[in-house]
């Protein structure tokens, strides 16, 4: 009997034993199934990349229909931002047409006109004179004093931001009068960028149209690049979670969108 039990607990203790070595082997394996390898992990950033400079084609890689959406958005934006580009550039044009052939053409040409900043431009739209760059005669200089001009707006805005009284002028060298007089040369139009609309005012009325339509289209145009940016970045966000459900539930995984007037509702599906 004493033999029978000695040999029927080695059976047992060897059993035992197969068994906590499976069972470590099988935990060991599991462990190492939690650790994707490194070529996986790098996998898992490709359809990401691919989205996120061309959106919709991380989608297509995993077969998944919605990269068509993402691409034919793409296309979308970029044939706007084209349009738009476009639009702007020759609504531009024509101003400075409508600039050289009209409001400066009693002065002398200077192509630097045509290439100045824009604001000159605009003020060139606000005023229907810019008036002279001085008054004085020989070498007196004296400004611009009719307000409704554009250097003798500016005249008046040094002095009223400089001078106690802008009606009363300080003595011609006191550091008031000095102050107020380099404001006004700073701001004020030069003899090279004189003009008039003077009996054209149907001309300006255009002018000013042309430059409304052309700040329109450049500013429709920074909105299209915003939506293209956010349109790459969704995509490759979108390619991302969609590989990491699908390597997290070791099966195929779909994320998607459902937009509505007032909620959004997000979907995932995981085969099994």
């Amino acid at each position: 009997m004493a033999r029978g039990w000695v040999w029927d607990g080695t059976r047992a203790l060897g059993a035992a034993a197969l068994l906590a070595a499976s069972g470590a082997g099988r935990a060991t394996g599991q462990a190492l199934d939690t650790t994707p390898p490194l070529s996986l992990r790098a996998r898992l950033w490709v359809r990401p990349a691919a989205s996120l400079l061309l959106p919709g084609s991380g989608q297509l890689l995993a077969g998944q229909d919605r990269g068509a959406l993402y691409l034919a958005s793409e296309l979308y934006f970029l044939s706007q931002l084209v349009r738009l580009n476009e639009v702007a550039h020759q609504q531009a044009n024509r101003l400075r047409d409508l600039a050289f052939d009209v409001a400066r053409r009693g002065y002398s040409p200077s192509p630097a006109v045509r290439d100045t900043a824009f604001e000159y431009f605009e003020q060139m739209g606000e005023f229907a004179s810019s008036g002279a760059f001085s008054r004085g005669t020989g070498p007196t200089f004296v400004p611009e004093g009719d307000p409704t001009t554009y250097n003798g707006a500016v005249w008046l805005l040094a002095r009223r931001t400089f001078w106690d009284d802008p009606n009363v002028p300080p003595p011609p060298g006191s550091p008031q009068y000095l102050r107020a007089l380099q404001f006004y040369l700073t701001r004020a139009v030069g003899p090279n960028f004189l003009w008039s609309w003077r009996d054209a005012g149907l001309e300006q009325q255009e002018y000013q149209r042309a430059i409304r339509r052309s700040d329109d289209a450049f500013r429709q145009a920074q909105n299209q690049v915003g939506l293209l940016l956010a349109n790459h970045l969704v995509s490759a966000i979108d390619a991302l979670i969609s590989n990491r459900l699908s390597a997290a539930a070791g099966r195929p995984a779909q994320l998607s969108t459902t937009l509505g007037l007032r909620h959004a509702l997000l979907h995932v599906r995981v085969a099994f």
